[in-house]
């Protein structure tokens, strides 16, 4: 099974940079006018500026299952560039997690197994 998670965006210039900034690269491919970043061997972050898609801009909800290591770069490199995150929370599980809200509101969290 594949798997494309859309995130509607009001403003795509702005958006792109935003989540190149996340995950570390530029889209690894752009569909008419979606840009897919791979996440997993058959899943996808697509972002959607397209009218058709207006309503439902800043809904989208996604969590990201990740190392400690893969947490600590991100954490490192969203800082680096200022984008705002929530607090880390650590579970009695011992996961540690965040919400990461994009310039529209859609959250992107990660969720790292001890």
């Amino acid at each position: 099974m594949d798997l494309y998670s859309v995130m509607c965006v009001s403003d795509l210039a702005g958006s792109m940079e935003w989540y190149e900034v996340f995950f570390g690269r530029k889209a690894d491919e752009i569909i008419g006018e979606e840009h897919l970043w791979r996440v997993g061997e058959n899943a996808y972050v697509v972002i959607d500026a397209r009218e058709v898609r207006a309503r439902r801009v800043g809904g989208s909800m996604i969590t990201f299952g990740v190392s400690g290591t893969e947490f600590d770069e991100i954490m490192a490199r969203i800082a680096r560039h200022g984008l705002p995150h929530g607090p880390t929370e650590t579970y009695s599980n011992g996961v540690r997690h965040v919400e990461v809200l994009d310039p529209d509101g859609n959250s992107l969290s990660l969720a790292a197994v001890p």
